[in-house]
C-alpha cells in the first residue's frame, strides 16, 4: 500500500479548508497528501454563515452578504447594523468546486474512500471526524433550514433575521432564522438549542410550513433546497495521539455558545500552514481560554433556564452591535467582555458558577 506524509480523514469543511490552504501556499510540491472522505460526490449540502471579522480563501463562493439584521421577541424588535463586519453566506456548493479543481491539479494529492486502502503508520494525520459519545446530557444545537422561492417580490434581501423567537418554545430555546438571498428567494431555518431527548422537536416540515404560512403571511412558495444537522454544543472527546491534530469540529473548532465553526476553521488551517515544516512539536491551537469558559457558563444558564434565554439574546444585543459580534467571533478585548458581561442577568449567571 502507498505512504503519504500527510492524511486528511474527512472531506468535509475542515479538511479541505486544510488542503487548500496547503495547496494554495505551495507546502504540497514536494509532499504528498491522501483526503479520506466516503461521499460518491460533492453537491451543496450545507450552508455556512458568518460574520466577516477576519479574512478567508472564499469571497467567491459567498452567496450573499448584509450588513444589517434583526433579532426579535415576542412583541419587541431590535433593527442592527453590521458595517464593520459585514454578515457573509457560503456555498457548501461553490466551495467544494473551488477546492476541488484546484486540488486535483497538484498530482501529489490523492482521495480514497477508506483509510485501510493506505498505509498510514509513517503519517502525520489531520482529523476531522470528531469522536461523539451519546449522552442524553448534552446540548446540540439541531436545525432545518429550506431555500424557498416565491413569485412575487416579498423580502426585504438588505436585512436578515439573525434570531426571531416569536415561535413555540417547548421549553427549550427555539428560534427562527431568515437570510433573504434576493427579493423573492430566501433561507428558512428552525433552530432548537436543546438535549435532543424530545422527538417532537424534530418536526421540522411542520415547524417551517406553519412559520411561514402563519408567521410570515406566506402562502405561494416553491422549496428549491433543503438541509438539515446538529451541531454539538460540547467538545467532542480529543485524545492526545503521536502524529495526530484534530481538527474542524473534532479539534474544538466549534464555538459552544453559537454553533459558529467556519472561521475557527480557517484560522486554524492558516496556523496549522504556518507550522508545517515542524507540525510534529507545534503548540496546539485552540479558542482562547476565556470564551471556553464564558461559553460553559452560558451553556449551563441555558441548560437549566430555557426559559429565559429570548431575553437574554435579546438584551446582549442592547451592547454595541460591532462589541457582540467581536465577542461572539472570539475576537474581543477585555473591556468589550465586560460590557456584554455587564448586559447578563447577573444572579442568574454567579449561580451557574456552582452548577
Amino acid at each position: 500500500m502507498k505512504e503519504f506524509d500527510y492524511i486528511i480523514i474527512g472531506g468535509g469543511c475542515a479538511g479541505l479548508s486544510l488542503a487548500y490552504e496547503l495547496e494554495v501556499h505551495n507546502k504540497l510540491n514536494n509532499k504528498t497528501l491522501a483526503i479520506i472522505e466516503p461521499r460518491l460526490e460533492y453537491k451543496k449540502d450545507k450552508t455556512w454563515s458568518f460574520w466577516k471579522v477576519t479574512s478567508h480563501n472564499f469571497d467567491d463562493c459567498v452567496k450573499k452578504s448584509w450588513k444589517n439584521f434583526s433579532i426579535n421577541i415576542p412583541g419587541k424588535i431590535n433593527h442592527l447594523e453590521c458595517n464593520n463586519y459585514p454578515y457573509q453566506s457560503i456555498d457548501s456548493g461553490l466551495f467544494y468546486e473551488k477546492i476541488n479543481i484546484r486540488l486535483k491539479k497538484n498530482k501529489n494529492i490523492f482521495f480514497f474512500k477508506n483509510l485501510d486502502d493506505i498505509d498510514k503508520k509513517n503519517s502525520f494525520i489531520f482529523n476531522s471526524v470528531p469522536e461523539i459519545k451519546k449522552n442524553h446530557l448534552n446540548l446540540w444545537q439541531h436545525f432545518c433550514g429550506i431555500e424557498i422561492e416565491t413569485e412575487k417580490n416579498y423580502f426585504d434581501d438588505s436585512i436578515f433575521n439573525l434570531m426571531d423567537f416569536d415561535c413555540e418554545q417547548r421549553e427549550s430555546v427555539h428560534f427562527f432564522y431568515t437570510l433573504p438571498y434576493s427579493k423573492n428567494k430566501a433561507l428558512v431555518e428552525t433552530t432548537w438549542l436543546s438535549r435532543m431527548n424530545d422527538n417532537s422537536q424534530k418536526d421540522y416540515d411542520n415547524q417551517l410550513k406553519n412559520y411561514l404560512e402563519n408567521h410570515l403571511n406566506l402562502k405561494d412558495y416553491k422549496i428549491s433546497y433543503k438541509e438539515e444537522g446538529a451541531i454539538p454544543l460540547f467538545y467532542p472527546a480529543n485524545k492526545e495521539i503521536k502524529s495526530q491534530i484534530n481538527i474542524g469540529t473534532a479539534g474544538g473548532m466549534t464555538r459552544l455558545s453559537t454553533g459558529y465553526t467556519f472561521l475557527n476553521i480557517q484560522e486554524h488551517s492558516k496556523y496549522i500552514r504556518k507550522n508545517i515544516e515542524n507540525i510534529s512539536n507545534v503548540k496546539k491551537y485552540e479558542i482562547h481560554k476565556k470564551y471556553q469558559f464564558l461559553d460553559e457558563i452560558f451553556l449551563r444558564v441555558l441548560d437549566k433556564h430555557p426559559e429565559k434565554m429570548s431575553n437574554i439574546f435579546f438584551d446582549m444585543f442592547r451592547a454595541s452591535p460591532k462589541t457582540v459580534i467581536k465577542f461572539l467571533s472570539n475576537k474581543s478585548n477585555f473591556f468589550e467582555d465586560l460590557s456584554i458581561i455587564f448586559k447578563m442577568p447577573k444572579l442568574m449567571f454567579i449561580k451557574a458558577l456552582f452548577y
